[in-house]
């Protein structure tokens, strides 16, 4: 499972190095987001997405998220590092044994936060893609695992707010195009 992480971090991280100054005013799909803000909002809460894989719980910023702006100075580099980080947390397979938490009290199954993660790397590193006009880039078998885990975990994912009501998508789309619409993601935006 954590080469699923990877490969969707490394995705991600692939678009994050070609993202410019003058794009991150840029709209994104995730419509509550510009391109800055949609980077903030993985500075945020990265580190607890990292601290999740080796449980240990990271304490957030007093500030909420939108209080709070993480991407001044070298975000990009910052946001390569943190990906790198993540990755490096989901890695041992002790990282998707038993239960852990992004520092809250609330545990989940590790398996089930650790696809959680992969699948909110792979449909951000998507809209920080079309945001900033490149093509997010992911493996057969990373967008199988994709269609497995976030079919099944839709719902308890829109019940905790990670997304948004779905987007009609003709059942013979492309696999990625019916996972976004199931996160209420327009796959045609521009």
């Amino acid at each position: 499972m954590s080469a699923h992480l990877s490969d969707a971090a490394e995705a991600m991280a692939s678009v994050a190095r070609s993202i410019t100054d003058e794009q991150l005013t840029n709209k994104t799909p995730c419509t509550e987001y510009d391109v800055r803000a949609l980077v903030n909002h993985l500075l945020f809460w990265g580190p607890s997405l990292a601290g999740a894989g080796r449980k240990e719980s990271v304490p957030q910023p007093a500030a909420a998220e939108s209080d709070v702006d993480l991407t001044t100075g070298d975000c990009r580099g910052r946001l390569l590092a943190l990906l790198d980080d993540i990755t490096s947390a989901w890695a041992p397979p002790s990282a998707w044994e038993g239960e852990t938490s992004m520092g809250t009290p609330q545990m989940l199954p590790s398996p089930l936060m650790g696809n959680m993660i992969v699948g909110e790397l792979a449909v951000h590193g998507w809209d920080l893609a079309v945001a900033t006009g490149q093509r997010l880039e992911l493996p057969a078998d990373l967008l199988a695992h994709l269609r497995d885990t976030m079919f099944a975990a839709v719902e308890q994912g829109r019940e905790m707010g990670l997304y948004g009501p779905a987007v009609a998508v003709p059942a013979d789309a492309p696999p990625f195009d019916r996972i976004l619409g199931l996160t209420g993601r327009d796959p045609a935006w521009a």
